[in-house]
C-alpha cells in the first residue's frame, strides 16, 4: 500500500474527528480517541509508552494500563489501515523504540490550516495589506467549531486545550485590532462586547472594547467598561490595571483621540504550531483553565536613568519567536539601589513578547521580620495564577515544582522573582523548557544560579550623578532643578546617589514646593548619621539621615504609626490592622497612611493594602526600639492579635452560624475587629488575608500570645477546610498545638489535634490522621467536652469512609449523634444525619439515606438553618436519583439550588445545578439539562473557577453532532 495515497482529514478545533476521503472513521471510546489526538498533536515524533500512559491516566494508572494502551494502538491501526495484510508492518502508526509515532505526511488538519492562514495574514500585514490580513484571520477563526479536543480525557489533553484556546484568543485580538485600525469599529463592537464579558480579566480585550466604544461615540460606556474591569482585577487578583490600559483610560479622561489608535502588539499565536512538549504525569492532578496571568506591579511613571542596564538586558533577549534554551537574568545590588523598580520597568517593556502572560512574586528574601517566602508557597501562587485549582495543588515541594514545570511547558511567560535570598529559594521556580524568561532580583550575587543555571548577571550599583539629577528632575520638574543646580548636586551627594534615598527626599520636596533645595540640602547635611546595617561597602555614605529627615517631618501621629507598622508580621497590612496597632478609629488611620505614602515611606501595593521597603522596615524597627517602651509595644501587639482573633471568629460565625461558640479573652474597643454582613463578605476577607493569617498564628506563638494562636487557628479551620487549603491547615494547626501546650490548654490541644487529623485526612495521610484524631478524642474526653468529642467522631467517620470502612464510619456517626443529643444540639445532629446519608448511598442502602435526609431536613427547617437544609436537599436528590425517582430528585435539587442562591454560595449552587442537569438528562429532558449546565457554567465563569472547563465539555457532549459530515 502506498502511504502517500492515504490522505486523512482531521478536525482538532472541536471534537476529534477523522475522515478518509469522504468517509468519517469511527474512532472508538474517549481514551482511545485521546491516544490518537496526542499522536496527531506530536505528529512525526515518537511518544513513549510511559508518556502516553501518564497523559491519559495520570499519576495513578490502572494496573493493566500498558496492555490497554497497546489494545488502543492496535484498534487505531485497523482504523487507519483496514486493508493492511497481517504479515506487513504498520506504515502509518508505527512503533519506534519504546513508543509510537504517526507519520507526518498523509494528514491534513484544521489546526494546520489555521496556522497557515495566520502565517499568510502576518505576511500581508507586514506588507501593509491589513484588509487581506483581516480576511485571512476571519477565515482562520471560522475553522473553530467549539471547544478544541472536546470530550477527550487526560492531563495532556487539558494542557493542549488550554494552549489552543489561548492561541485562538491571541489571533482574535490581532484581527480585532487590525479592524479597529481600519475604522471598522461598528462592525466589531458586538463581538468585542461578547468577548469582554466572557474574558473579564483579559486587559487586551478590554482595551479594544473601550476603543470601539470611544470611536462609536459611546464615551460614557467606555468609562463603565474600564471601571468594571478595574473592579474585577482588584477584587479577584488584588492588582491594578496594567500601564497600557491605564494610559488608555487617561486618554479618555482628556477626551484625547489617542485612545482611538490602539497600539500594535505582535501576535505569536500561529507560530511554532508544530512544537510539542512532554508534560510531567503530576499534571493529572491539576484541572487547568485558560488563564493568562498579568501579575506585574505597576510601572513607575517617573522612572529615570539605568539606560546602560536596560540596553544590556535587552541585548540578552534572543529571538523569542523560536527560543532554544531557558533564559534567566539576575539583577543584584545593595538595598535601596532600585532593583525592583528596574526589574518591573524592564518587564513592562518586554511583556508583549510573552503572549502567555506574566508572573510576579516578592520572595521576601531579606525581610527583617524573617518572613522569607517558602518556595512551596510561591509555587502554589503561580500554579493557581496559571489556572490550576487550589485544591489540586500537591503538597510537597518536588511535586509542586514538577507540576509547575509541566504546566509551563509549551507556554511563553515572563516570570519575575523579586527579592530572592539565595539560589535554593529560586531553583524550584525555574521552568525547564525554552520560551520563558525569568528575571531575578537579589541583594546577593547568587553564584549558584549563574554556575548551575547559566543566569546572566546584571549588577546594579548606585546611580550616576547625571542619572540622580534626572531622577530629581522627573519628580520635581526640570525648572526647579535648573533654578538651584548646586543645591540639587548637594542633595545627590548627601543621598549617596542611592535611588531609595533620593526618592524619599524628592517626595518630601514635592509635597512642599515652597521649600528651597538649598534648605533641604542644609537640613540633610546637619542631620547626617549612620544606618549601621548598611554602612561602608559600596555606599560611600549612609542613608539613615535621609530616612530620619523624612521621618522627623511627619506629624507625631503618622510617626507613631510608622513605628508601629514594623510590628506587623504579614507581607502587607490593611487599614484595619494599622488602626488596631495604634488604637485609633479606622476613619482616622486613613489620613495617616496617606501621609506615609505621600512621603514615600510606605507603598500602597493594592487598594487598602500597604507594604514597606525592606530598608524602611529596618529603620521603622530601629525607631520603635529606640522610642517605644516594651509595655507600649506589648499593648500594640495585644490589640493587633485581638483584632485578628475576633475578626476571624466573626467571619467563621457568618460562614457557619451554628458552629460551637468558643470563649474568647476580653477585648478592648480599640482593637476594632471587623464584622461581616454576609458569607460573601466574610469569605472575601479571609481570601485576601489568607497569607497574613498564616503569619499571624506563628507571630502570636512567637511573642507569647499562645491562647490567641490556638484560638485563631481553631476559627480558621472552618474556611481553610471548606476551600481546600489543607497545607495551610497543617502549618497553623501544628503551631496551634505547640501554643496550646505552652498555654496549658487541654481543649486547645484537642482542637489543634482534631484540625491536624482533618488536614491529614484530606491529604491522604490516613495513619497520621488516625493518630491525631485518637489523641484529640482522648483529650476531649478527659475534660468532658462533648461537642469536641462529637466533632472528632465526625472526623474519624470521614476518615473511615475515605479508607473504605463504611461500617466504622456509621459507628462513629452514631456516637456523634448521641453526643449532640446529650447537649441538645439539633444542628449538629442534623449535620451528622446528612453525612450518614452519604455513607448509606456509598454502600447502596439508598432507602436508608432517604430517611436520614428527611429527618435532617426537618431539623434544619426547625432551626432556620438554610445552609444545612440546602446541603441535605442536595444529598436527598442524589439518593432519589440513584433510586431512579427522577422527578422527586429534580425537585430536591431545585430546592437546594434556590437555597444556595439565596445564601450567596455560588460554587455550591453551581455544583447542585450540575446534579440537576444529570437528573434532567436521566429523565430524558435534554433542554432542561442544557439550561442547568448553562447556569452552572455562568456561575463558575463568574468566579473564574477551574471546573468551568469540565462543564463546557459536558455542555458540548449534549450538543455533539452526529458523525458523517467532513469539516469545511
Amino acid at each position: 500500500m502506498d502511504v502517500r495515497a492515504q490522505t486523512f482529514q482531521v478536525s482538532l478545533l472541536g471534537p476529534l474527528r477523522l475522515w478518509r476521503r469522504e468517509s468519517e472513521l469511527p474512532l472508538g471510546p474517549p481514551q482511545q480517541r485521546a491516544v490518537l489526538a496526542l499522536l496527531l498533536l506530536r505528529r512525526g515524533q515518537v511518544v513513549a509508552v510511559d508518556e502516553l500512559v501518564d497523559g491519559i491516566w495520570g499519576a495513578d494508572p490502572p494496573t493493566a494500563a500498558v496492555s490497554v494502551l497497546r489494545t488502543y494502538v492496535s484498534r487505531l491501526r485497523k482504523i487507519l489501515e483496514p486493508d493492511r495484510p497481517a504479515a506487513e508492518p504498520p506504515r502509518i502508526l508505527v512503533s519506534l523504540g519504546d513508543g509510537y509515532a504517526l507519520r507526518s505526511d498523509g494528514f491534513l488538519s484544521d489546526l494546520d490550516r489555521f496556522g497557515d492562514l495566520v502565517t499568510q495574514a502576518m505576511a500581508h500585514r507586514a506588507e501593509g495589506d491589513d484588509r487581506t490580513a483581516v480576511n485571512l484571520l476571519r477565515s482562520a477563526d471560522e475553522l473553530w467549531v467549539g471547544v478544541p479536543l472536546a470530550g477527550l480525557p487526560g492531563a495532556w489533553i487539558e494542557v493542549e486545550r488550554s494552549r489552543l484556546r489561548e492561541r485562538r484568543l491571541s489571533t482574535l485580538e490581532t484581527r480585532l485590532r487590525l479592524e479597529l485600525q481600519l475604522g471598522q469599529h461598528a462592525r466589531v463592537l458586538p463581538e468585542l462586547t461578547a468577548l469582554s464579558e466572557a474574558h473579564p480579566l483579559r486587559e487586551a480585550l478590554c482595551e479594544l472594547h473601550i476603543v470601539a466604544l470611544y470611536r462609536s461615540g459611546r464615551r460614557a460606556e467606555a468609562f463603565d467598561v474600564y471601571a468594571h474591569t478595574r473592579r474585577i482585577l482588584v477584587e479577584e487578583l488584588g492588582i491594578e490595571p496594567g500601564p497600557s490600559l491605564r494610559a488608555l483610560y487617561d486618554g479618555l479622561l482628556a477626551n484625547d483621540p489617542g485612545p482611538a489608535r490602539p497600539g500594535s502588539q505582535e501576535m505569536s499565536a500561529g507560530t511554532d504550531h508544530d512544537a510539542r512538549t512532554h508534560h510531567d504525569h503530576a499534571h493529572d492532578q491539576a484541572h487547568t483553565s485558560t488563564v493568562r496571568p498579568s501579575q506585574l506591579p505597576a510601572d513607575l511613571v517617573t522612572f529615570a536613568g539605568r539606560r546602560a542596564e536596560l540596553d544590556c538586558a535587552e541585548a540578552l533577549l534572543p529571538d523569542q519567536e523560536r527560543p532554544t534554551t531557558p533564559l534567566s537574568i539576575l539583577v543584584s545590588g545593595m538595598a535601596g539601589a532600585g532593583k525592583t523598580t528596574l526589574v518591573v520597568h524592564w518587564a513592562h517593556r518586554v511583556a508583549h513578547r510573552f503572549p502567555d502572560g506574566s508572573l510576579y512574586v516578592n520572595l521576601r528574601g531579606h525581610d527583617p521580620t524573617g518572613s522569607r517566602m517558602d518556595p512551596r508557597e510561591a509555587l502554589e501562587g503561580f500554579l493557581v495564577a496559571v489556572g490550576v485549582a487550589s485544591q489540586a495543588v500537591p503538597e510537597g515541594l518536588d511535586a509542586r515544582a514538577a507540576l509547575y514545570r509541566s504546566v509551563l511547558a509549551g507556554r511563553r511567560l515572563l516570570i519575575v522573582l523579586d527579592n530572592a535570598a539565595d539560589t535554593e529559594q529560586v531553583e524550584p521556580l525555574l521552568p525547564a523548557v525554552p520560551g520563558c524568561l525569568v528575571v531575578v532580583s537579589s541583594r546577593n550575587r547568587l553564584s549558584g544560579l549563574i554556575a548551575r543555571h547559566g543566569a546572566h548577571p546584571l549588577p546594579l550599583g548606585v546611580l550616576s550623578a547625571g542619572e540622580s539629577l534626572e531622577l530629581l528632575a522627573r519628580r520635581l520638574g526640570a525648572a526647579r532643578i535648573d533654578a538651584e543646580p548646586e543645591a540639587a548636586r548637594d542633595i545627590v551627594d548627601l543621598c549617596a546617589r542611592l535611588p531609595l534615598a533620593l526618592s524619599i527626599v524628592a517626595a518630601r520636596a514635592a509635597l512642599h514646593p515652597g521649600f528651597r533645595l538649598a534648605d533641604i540640602a542644609t537640613e540633610l547635611r546637619k542631620d547626617h548619621g549612620s544606618l549601621d546595617a548598611f554602612s561602608g561597602g559600596d555606599l560611600g555614605t549612609d542613608v539613615r539621615a535621609v530616612f530620619s529627615w523624612s521621618y522627623q517631618a511627619l506629624s507625631p501621629q503618622a510617626a507613631r504609626l510608622f513605628r508601629r507598622l514594623a510590628l506587623h508580621p504579614g507581607p502587607d497590612i490593611t487599614r484595619a490592622a494599622a488602626a488596631a496597632l495604634v488604637g485609633i478609629p479606622l476613619r482616622q488611620v486613613h489620613a495617616l497612611l496617606t501621609e506615609l505614602t505621600g512621603a514615600s515611606l510606605l507603598t500602597e501595593r493594592a487598594p487598602g493594602r500597604f507594604v514597606f521597603h525592606d530598608l524602611l522596615r529596618t529603620y521603622a524597627t530601629e525607631r520603635m526600639q529606640a522610642e517605644s517602651s516594651k509595655p507600649v509595644c506589648s499593648a500594640a501587639l495585644l490589640r493587633l492579635h485581638n483584632h485578628f482573633l475576633f475578626t476571624v471568629h466573626n467571619a467563621a460565625a457568618v460562614l457557619d452560624p451554628f458552629r460551637e461558640t468558643m470563649p474568647l479573652p476580653p477585648i478592648a474597643a480599640d482593637a476594632a475587629p471587623l464584622e461581616f454582613s454576609d458569607r460573601a463578605q466574610a469569605a472575601a476577607w479571609l481570601r485576601t488575608e489568607r497569607h497574613v493569617l498564616r503569619a499571624i498564628v506563628g507571630h502570636a506563638a512567637a511573642h507569647g500570645f499562645h491562647t490567641h494562636a490556638w484560638l485563631t487557628a481553631a476559627a480558621l479551620d472552618v474556611y481553610f477546610n471548606r476551600l481546600g487549603y489543607w497545607h495551610d491547615l497543617l502549618e497553623i494547626e501544628t503551631t496551634a498545638l505547640e501554643s496550646a501546650r505552652a498555654a496549658g490548654s487541654v481543649t486547645g490541644q484537642a482542637y489543634a489535634l482534631c484540625g491536624l487529623g482533618g488536614a491529614h485526612s484530606q491529604l491522604n495521610h490516613p495513619d497520621q490522621a488516625l493518630r491525631h484524631f485518637e489523641e484529640a478524642l482522648e483529650l476531649f474526653r478527659s475534660v468532658g467536652h462533648a461537642m469536641g468529642q462529637a466533632l472528632t467522631h465526625r472526623g474519624l467517620a470521614y476518615l473511615s469512609n475515605r479508607t473504605d470502612r463504611p461500617q466504622a464510619a456509621l459507628d462513629h456517626y452514631a456516637q456523634a449523634i448521641e453526643l449532640y443529643r446529650s447537649e441538645d444540639n439539633v444542628s449538629g445532629e442534623a449535620g451528622v444525619l446528612n453525612q450518614v446519608a452519604w455513607t448509606y448511598i456509598l454502600i447502596g442502602e439508598t432507602e436508608m439515606a432517604v430517611q436520614c435526609c428527611e429527618e435532617a431536613i426537618l431539623h434544619c427547617k426547625e432551626l432556620g438553618d438554610r445552609y444545612g437544609e440546602a446541603s441535605t436537599q442536595d444529598t436527598l436528590g442524589y439518593a432519589l436519583y440513584h433510586l431512579a425517582r427522577h422527578p422527586e430528585a429534580i425537585a430536591c435539587f431545585q430546592r437546594s439550588q434556590r437555597l444556595f442562591h439565596e445564601i450567596g454560595d455560588r460554587y455550591l449552587e453551581s455544583d447542585v445545578l450540575r446534579h440537576l442537569a444529570a437528573a434532567h438528562l436521566a429523565a430524558d429532558d435534554r433542554d432542561a439539562a442544557r439550561a442547568a449546565l448553562t447556569a452552572a457554567l455562568a456561575l463558575l465563569e463568574e468566579g473564574d473557577h477551574a471546573e468551568a472547563d469540565q462543564v463546557r465539555r459536558e455542555l458540548h457532549e449534549l450538543d455533539e453532532p452526529e458523525p458523517g459530515v467532513p469539516p469545511a
